[in-house]
């Protein structure tokens, strides 16, 4: 490295002071050759050249001493995420306001700024060991130099810390599930054991006080949860919670990772695809038949919590039949969607064949009548007497075997309070092969219990 710089400095000299005096003492002395002979023999003394070029050194040694010429030029270079080493007792104290890293601005020579960041390792340290009290302190980061001609700037190279008494505390540990998205859609969680309920947590006070919970984060998208079964967990991770449900940091919590078992079961429903339709056929048609699948009933098997599946009595699929009937078939490809609390289902599209007929209608007369949706404390009485005729339409095949036992009549009672209301009377249908049609409404009185 010196000898590039004495290199340079030679290249320099001759270029800017030797070469341009030699070059004015020749024209100088050949513009006047013949003119003045004693100033040409001043020129060519050896002794007179020596002082003139030293006159010039001094000059350019001056120049460069000032900066005002450089011979070699300065770079800076920055070195994000320096690690900081925080040295305090950790027995006794918690120490708050301390960034994970710092910035590093390098200055120098481009050679030297090249090597520092070669050599790497950078750290930066934190020295609080000699403070023994809690307390606000003004505390300046210490560092190392792997190259000393480069300048280490440090951003910040200050910085006012906080230092309390570390406390502790029993927390009860509670479980996540995390990744869930990820375990066999086949698969549940029955059950999560953990090796311990109680953990220590230490800290400030106050930062204790923040904590709300201890959770255990139970990983489920491990590839080797293939089966239903027992698994051993390990490593489990303890992060801690304040209420609003985020991490509260600076705590410590003893031990850090927990060990237990997670038991993992396949709960599974059977139910069929049922079908409804959108929009109007035109006049005089009805839907002769459904098939799914190329069969009248179709049935799917749906997987997830037991209890949420349970009440899952069928999985419905729609399809848009407006304006049809003039042809005899129309065929659709629909996607299954998975009902709520279904984490798979094994069916994911189906063929549905809509055949069409002609319309007949027949009329049918119900006696009794259901009330749903009542407002919880109220009882309701239907003043109306009598008996509801209900038009009931579709192809003949459809519609023959259908009698009063069959039609399900009922009237809307939400939203209604105490009083004598007047409400239309609706038939509960989950046939696409037949449409009701009724138009009564009747009186009913509601009364609080």
């Amino acid at each position: 490295m010196l000898y590039a710089i004495v290199e340079a400095f030679l290249k320099f000299i001759d270029k800017i002071i030797i070469m341009p005096i030699s070059r004015l003492v020749y024209n100088i002395s050949k513009s006047t050759s013949g003119n003045n002979a004693n100033f040409n023999k001043m020129l060519n003394r050896p002794q007179f050249l020596i002082i003139l070029s030293l006159i010039f050194a001094v000059i350019c040694f001056v120049l460069i001493d000032n900066k005002v010429i450089n011979l070699v030029s300065n770079e800076a270079g920055i070195i994000d995420n320096v690690p900081v080493n925080l040295i305090y007792n950790e027995g006794l104290f918690v120490v708050e306001n301390v960034p994970k890293t710092i910035k590093i601005t390098i200055a120098g020579n481009k050679e030297n700024i090249y090597l520092a960041k070669q050599l790497g390792e950078f750290s930066v340290d934190l020295d609080l060991s000699k403070y023994t009290k809690p307390g606000t302190y003004k505390v300046a980061f210490t560092y190392s130099k792997n190259v000393d001609s480069v300048d280490y700037i440090l951003s910040p190279s200050y910085l006012t810390v906080t230092i309390k008494d570390k406390v502790s505390e029993e927390k009860t540990v509670t479980y996540d599930l995390v990744g869930t998205d990820d375990l066999n859609k086949k698969l549940s969680v029955s059950n999560v054991t953990l090796d311990r309920n109680e953990v220590v947590v230490k800290g400030s006070e106050e930062a204790l006080n923040q904590i709300s919970s201890i959770k255990a984060l139970v990983d489920v998208s491990n590839s080797d949860f293939k089966d239903a079964d027992t698994y051993e967990l390990m490593n489990i991770p303890l992060i801690a919670y304040d209420k609003t449900g985020k991490i509260v940091e600076n705590v410590e919590i003893v031990p850090n990772v927990l060990t237990g078992s997670i038991v993992l079961t396949s709960h599974k429903e059977n139910v069929p695809l049922t079908v409804s339709t959108t929009g109007k056929l035109i006049n005089g048609k009805a839907i002769a038949s459904i098939l799914i699948n190329s069969k009248p009933g179709y049935y799917v098997d749906i997987y997830g919590e037991a209890e949420e599946i349970k009440n899952i009595k069928s999985v419905p699929v729609t399809i848009n039949v407006d304006g049809l009937g003039s042809e005899s078939v129309k065929n659709y490809t629909v996607v299954i969607s998975k009902p709520k609390g279904v984490r798979y289902i094994s069916d994911k599209n189906a063929t549905i064949a809509v055949t069409f007929g002609d319309e007949v209608q027949k009329t049918v007369e119900v006696s009794s009548i259901d009330h749903k949706y009542l407002a919880e404390g109220y009882s309701a009485t239907i003043i109306s007497q009598g008996t509801t005729e209900v038009q009931v339409k579709g192809v003949e095949s459809n519609i023959n075997n259908i009698d009063a036992n069959d039609v399900k009549a009922y009237v809307d009672l939400s939203g209604l309070s105490e009083g004598t209301h007047e409400v239309p009377v609706k038939i509960e249908n989950s046939n696409p092969l037949v449409n009701y049609t009724v138009t009564r409404t009747i009186q009913i009185r509601i009364t609080k219990n």
